[in-house]
């Protein structure tokens, strides 16, 4: 993505900074990070942090540039090992060091006091580590203290067009792995869980992804009834159904898709009845999106039909959650959420029901709220052949 987007974003972070009464974001390597900069960073025992100002010019000036030395602009605080590196690949000007041997507590007290922000209200990455948090209130004791989310969850949850285009083309590949899943056929019988993992994985880097976005579910007959099984030892049988969901990253944003397949043979006689009843649950949610619905009324409309189906005490959780640089982020989908859904929201739509040491079936599909409607994000066959 192009960094003027990335300094559009960080212009965006101090108007909502100025919105909740917040005089400085600061984050840490993480997707908040990533969403401001561009750069995509593990974290480590090394301080590496952003901080962007609340102030009038902190997006740097007019041509939305941040301004080298100004404290009323971003800067990066990074081990010097980076700097090189975070200069090429960030459009922030202010990129301040420090090396192994010095005190980063320090670098980051003097970051601080020249932004006059030691008695200032500083919101913190959400997912940062207790041991830089617990740095940032030594480097500013007098400061209160809240969190990043309060500032960026806002911008997040509403894809810009750099987002959704990545977003369509992670879940492009995800769409032609399950094509190859299908061609399978009887050739999966007999591979483990772990096996046809790491064939998916190989197939989701085939069609231009980049790795997995998390761990790839395979959950063959009775550990398909567990939602969140992973992968194990157990080999694929005939007849029986197997809980699939995976998905792989493009330019960081990620795809999350299910679909509960038999490879070979016949089915239990009830999986057939709770095949259809999901997809029919999965239509009622996702017909359901428009602008203004709220999210409970979209997992209302999954709950609806399985319980009329007999199968409501089997669907254990939410209808769906939000998608974006996290695979897990607002809006979730479920009871209790009044929150209206707006254009530009991306989330997974995927019920599904589990029979206890019998097989499970989920379907899922990410979506997009669009300016009248909806937009499947996935568009291959939903069956279970």
């Amino acid at each position: 993505m192009a960094d003027d987007i990335h300094a559009d974003r960080r212009a965006r972070a101090a108007e909502r900074l100025r919105a909740v009464d917040a005089d400085e974001l600061v984050c840490f390597p993480s997707r908040n990070l990533q969403y401001l900069t561009g750069f995509d960073e593990e974290p480590s025992e090394r301080h590496f942090l952003l901080a962007v100002p609340a102030a009038e010019n902190g997006n740097g000036g007019a041509d939305g540039g941040d301004a080298t030395g100004d404290g009323n602009a971003p800067a990066l605080l990074v081990p010097s090992l980076y700097e090189s590196q975070v200069r090429e690949e960030t459009s922030v000007a202010d990129v301040r060091t420090w090396a192994d041997g010095d005190d980063p507590v320090a670098a980051a007290r003097d970051l601080l006091a020249d932004r006059g922000l030691r008695e200032g209200r500083l919101l913190v990455d959400d997912a940062m580590w207790a041991t830089f948090t617990q740095d940032l209130r030594a480097a500013a004791p007098d400061a209160t203290w809240g969190l990043a989310s309060e500032a960026l969850a806002d911008l997040r949850v509403r894809k810009d067009a750099a987002e959704l285009a990545a977003l369509r083309e992670a879940a492009a590949a995800a769409d032609a792995t399950v094509r190859d899943l299908r061609e399978l056929g009887a050739d999966a019988v007999g591979t483990t869980e772990r096996e046809l993992a790491e064939w998916i994985a190989d197939r989701l880097a085939a069609h231009g992804g980049t790795g997995v976005s998390f761990e790839t579910i395979v959950g063959s007959g009775p550990n398909g009834a567990k939602p969140h099984h992973g992968h194990g030892d157990r080999e694929i049988r005939a007849g029986e159904p197997v809980v699939l969901d995976f998905g792989t990253r493009v330019d960081g944003y990620p795809s999350d898709q299910t679909r509960t397949l038999v490879f070979d043979g016949d089915p239990p006689a009830e999986y057939e009845r709770v095949h259809e009843t999901v997809r029919e649950a999965q239509a009622a949610a996702v017909d359901a999106v428009e602008p203004g619905v709220t999210a409970a009324a979209v997992d209302r409309a999954a709950r609806e039909v399985i319980e009329a189906a007999g199968y409501g005490d089997a669907f254990v959780h939410r209808t769906g959650h939000g998608v974006g640089l996290d695979v897990h982020e607002e809006p979730y989908l479920v009871a209790g959420n009044e929150r209206e859904l707006e254009p530009g929201m991306v989330f997974s739509v995927e019920p599904g029901v589990y029979l206890d040491g019998r097989f499970g079936c989920r379907i899922e599909d990410l979506v997009v709220v669009t300016a009248d409607g909806r937009e499947r994000l996935n568009d291959t066959d939903r069956g279970w052949r």
